[in-house]
């Protein structure tokens, strides 16, 4: 892979990320069976990916083995609390919501690793909660748009808990191995939960599914990996910034989810937060996870 097309994979793995709420939104089932449909057709993705891409890391140990376990719950509710904002408030909310994460990630840093926090990413933290309060018009809690946000939230939090996780205990596994491992999973957990109402799924559903499984899940994440062998992690981390402009982009045209000045201001202070904590990173990237 040149230099060029690892660019243009990596904006299209950041532009299938980003139409991860667009997909949730088209689908009308409920976010568990969007969650279990997401992993099924992402093991099938993965599994194929798998096949068709070298192997580059070893198989889990026993410690690896159960640090993806948490890992795979971790993902599993990183994926339900992000659709049931996309229910509750739209895509544009979710998506800015769930974009707190490289906040979260910031001061956990801290708190896990014991890594100093410089005075500038405690400035990022601030730009992202200045952003966040920005984005809801009123802080209610009888209000649709603050639940929203609230879950697009705790969404970016329980992804990063994910990303620290797969730093600390999948350090020389096979990235796509460990995709696998993790939604596979997630399929095992939700199918006794989610097995009666599969029939009741309407067949529009099932493309929406397919399409979060395979092109949202499976490959951008192997896209995302690919990359990686070419790219410099800080320029797709950067890249992946992009994933709420994406997300809001097609909202807006697809359910005429027109952003506000507050959301477009809160959403640009995320996201440019977001770049700078990118640029400023000098610790190992961790280990990709799903995201989305």
């Amino acid at each position: 892979m040149t230099r060029r097309n690892a660019l243009l994979a990596v904006h299209f793995g950041a532009l299938m990320f980003g139409l991860s709420g667009v997909f949730g939104k088209l689908a009308v089932s409920d976010p568990l069976t969007i969650t279990f449909g997401r992993a099924l057709f992402a093991v099938l993705a993965l599994l194929l990916a798998a096949q068709l891409l070298p192997r580059s890391g070893a198989r889990p140990s026993v410690r690896q083995g159960a640090g993806l376990v948490l890992g795979a719950l971790l993902l599993g509710g990183h994926w339900l609390t992000f659709f049931v904002a996309v229910k509750v408030a739209g895509v544009g909310i979710a998506t800015l919501g769930f974009a707190s994460f490289p906040a979260f990630t910031l001061m956990l840093e801290g708190l896990l690793f014991r890594e100093r926090t410089r005075p500038i990413e405690f400035v990022m933290v601030a730009m992202v909660c200045l952003g966040l309060l920005l984005v809801t018009p009123e802080f209610d809690l009888g209000s649709e748009a603050t639940i929203g946000l609230l879950y697009g939230v705790l969404s970016g939090l329980l992804f990063a808990l994910l990303s620290l996780l797969n730093r600390a205990v999948t350090v020389g596994v096979d990235p796509v191995q460990a995709a696998l491992w993790q939604n596979g999973i997630i399929l095992l957990c939700l199918l006794p939960l989610s097995w009666n109402s599969l029939p009741e799924v309407p067949p529009l559903d099932w493309l929406w599914l397919v399409l979060l499984g395979v092109f949202c899940t499976g490959l951008a994440h192997s896209l995302f990996v690919a990359s990686l062998k070419v790219l410099k992690a800080r320029t797709t981390s950067v890249i992946f910034a992009l994933e709420p402009v994406y997300g809001i982009a097609f909202a807006w045209w697809l359910f005429n989810e027109r952003p506000t000045l507050g959301m477009a201001a809160g959403g640009a202070l995320i996201i440019l937060a977001t770049v700078i904590t990118s640029r400023l990173k000098t610790a190992a990237s961790p280990r990709p996870a799903n995201a989305g």
